[in-house]
């Protein structure tokens, strides 16, 4: 994207107005499931504080946030750590009237 007003913007600016359009169509979070595939760092002790930022900037809970980690047992880009990849699946609920 070549939008001027997202240059050398905080990632969080990037959810909050996600979270700001979601709502203006009257939805709101129903499940969000982020697996992150990497190798190293490993990332279980930061887990925690990732989840509690995303249920923060999307205004949910924590019970409709999911966090997990898995390796590529040392195959492809990710295995030979030269990349990572973050795959995230949500949903979302019409927001009561």
């Amino acid at each position: 994207d070549n939008d001027p007003r997202w240059k050398g913007c905080d990632s969080s600016k990037f959810m909050e107005h996600a979270y700001e359009v979601m709502t203006e169509y009257g939805y709101k979070i129903g499940n969000i499931d982020v697996t992150l595939i990497l190798e190293r760092p490993k990332v279980a002790n930061v887990k925690p504080a990732m989840k509690e930022n995303i249920v923060q900037l999307l205004h949910t809970t924590p019970g409709r946030v999911n966090i997990k980690a898995r390796t590529h047992e040392r195959l492809d880009s990710v295995g030979e750590l030269r990349s990572l990849s973050c795959h995230v699946v949500l949903t979302l609920e019409r927001a009561e009237e």
